[in-house]
């Protein structure tokens, strides 16, 4: 059984001390004041958060693709000649590639450091994020940790994760519309997985207020793409075919689609953005924008991989749904009265705690 019921109640000390020991200020977050946390309490959750994800090849190998990336850094080269020589035969993922030769020739054969190391990359580009932006950072990391998220990403699809948490720690860049240096970002990342990629129309698409035509329309497009469930595979197929994940391809699309529950819940965040519409428009705080936008994408992104395939389509909302969790903690605390706030949080957590243990002990047996 994993372990990470300890996570739950470090968030508990983490608020606790926040409280009695001042560690909360007031900041202007894009004209909107909100009361943040400062670093004491957030890296009291984060360094544990780090610690477990980097040292699970001792204690949950058997979890998702654990064993596969500790073989292949086992096998990995440290040599710049055999690693150009592998450009040759692999031209999967490059760049990931390039980061392990140059981390193994670094700290050896040590895979706890190395785990230890992506996991601190993703964790603290998550974390600050949450920091930064949330009007409640304790929700947010709870909603994290509590909806799977954590446990499913940094003890599993690491190399998708790199520049998931990376383009997500660059969200002032989005609503500032950086293009030029997301665009070259988005380039380099996409040398670690090439989903990233999927991020270039995106940072185009988000843009605006909450439910606007853009995103109506991509969601429409979506839509459409379920209504067309057999023609839209072969279209991925077809598309996948001259790409590094031609013999992949095929297998990822026979699995079957994500659950029902799973879209249910990555679906709440963005019914409520609709519901409550009035009030993200009136605030015209261009991170709640973005954050309901993402959401909506990410909705639909579920909803589309529960009618085709779950381990190929299920990986693309991460990069849109880790916004929820900047959406939901407002939503409750500029919307309904302090009292009313309570009551709803209280029921956020008891619903997010039973998924929780559903998804982690039943879903993923762990």
């Amino acid at each position: 059984m994993i372990f990470q019921w300890q996570l739950f109640a470090l968030l508990i000390v983490s608020a606790m001390i926040a409280l009695m020991m001042g560690q909360r200020v007031q900041v202007n977050v894009y004209g909107e004041k909100q009361i943040h946390y400062t670093w004491l309490p957030v890296l009291i959750l984060t360094i544990p958060m780090i610690y477990m994800a980097g040292t699970r090849s001792k204690t949950v190998l058997e979890f998702g693709d654990t064993s596969a990336y500790l073989e292949s850094f086992k096998n990995a080269t440290t040599s710049l000649t055999e690693l150009f020589a592998s450009f040759t035969e692999e031209g999967k993922d490059r760049g990931f590639l390039i980061f392990t030769t140059v981390v193994k020739s670094i700290i050896g054969n040590r895979e706890i450091v190395y785990f230890t190391l992506i996991a601190a990359i993703c964790v603290l580009c998550v974390m600050v994020t949450y920091k930064n932006y949330s009007c409640n950072f304790i929700i947010s990391a709870f909603l994290f940790i509590a909806s799977g998220d954590y446990v499913q990403w940094t003890f599993n699809g690491i190399r998708q994760f790199i520049p998931v948490a990376v383009l997500f720690a660059c969200i002032g860049l989005i609503v500032k519309k950086k293009y030029v240096p997301l665009i070259i970002l988005i380039l380099i990342l996409s040398t670690i997985h090439a989903t990233a990629l999927l991020m270039l129309p995106m940072i185009f698409i988000v843009q605006g207020k909450a439910w606007n035509k853009k995103t109506l329309l991509f969601a429409a497009a979506i839509i459409l793409s379920i209504a067309f469930v057999d023609q839209f595979t072969n279209l991925i197929t077809n598309f996948m075919e001259n790409t590094q994940y031609n013999g992949e391809v095929d297998q990822y699309l026979s699995t079957e689609g994500t659950s029902i529950q799973r879209v249910f819940v990555y679906s709440i965040p963005a019914v409520l953005s609709l519901v409550f519409k009035k009030y993200i428009d009136k605030a015209e705080n261009p991170i709640i924008n973005l954050a309901a936008n993402m959401s909506l994408i990410a909705a639909f992104s579920y909803a589309l991989s529960g009618f085709t395939s779950g381990l190929f389509l299920g990986r693309i909302p991460i990069y849109f749904s880790l916004y929820n969790y900047i959406l939901l903690p407002w939503i409750v605390e500029r919307v309904f009265t302090k009292r009313s706030a309570v009551v709803i949080y209280i029921s956020m957590i008891c619903f997010y705690l039973f998924y929780y243990y559903y998804q982690i002990h039943i879903t993923w047996g762990l």
